[in-house]
């Protein structure tokens, strides 16, 4: 499902989560995230607060958008979120977050996203494929 092509550019690229509750949708970049060995995503909670929201009102439902604005490679991974409060995980997020703003602002936890549905958003022939 995620080949090469898709981990690479999600390990260097930002990404944006895409979440809906109530006929309401957000959209959120994200910088502190990263892959699981397990091919899991996972994203540190800094300012997730609606995102959380719309997690529990649909059942753990969420989108990602990952691209490369210069060449226009580009995917939309769908899945399931659940939420952690603290492990290891956690711990590698809050040691990121605190570093970056100086101790001003803290990972209060992580999603952990498991792919569901990785879908081609390169302009082309591929775009739209399911991988």
């Amino acid at each position: 499902m995620m080949n090469e092509n898709v981990v690479n550019l999600l390990k260097t690229s930002m990404w944006d989560l895409a979440t809906c509750a109530n006929g309401e949708p957000n959209v959120v970049p994200v910088a502190f995230k990263d892959i699981t060995g397990d091919g899991k995503l996972v994203v540190g909670d800094v300012f997730l607060e609606t995102t959380l929201n719309n997690i529990k009102a649909n059942n753990g439902k969420i989108a990602i958008s990952v691209y490369d604005p210069q060449n226009l490679e580009g995917y939309q991974i769908k899945g399931s979120a659940e939420y952690v409060s603290e492990g290891a995980v956690v711990d590698t997020f809050k040691a990121m977050v605190e570093k970056m703003f100086n101790g001003a602002a803290t990972a209060k936890g992580a999603l952990i996203i498991t792919p569901e549905k990785v879908i081609v958003t390169t302009p082309g022939a591929d775009n739209k494929k399911v991988l």
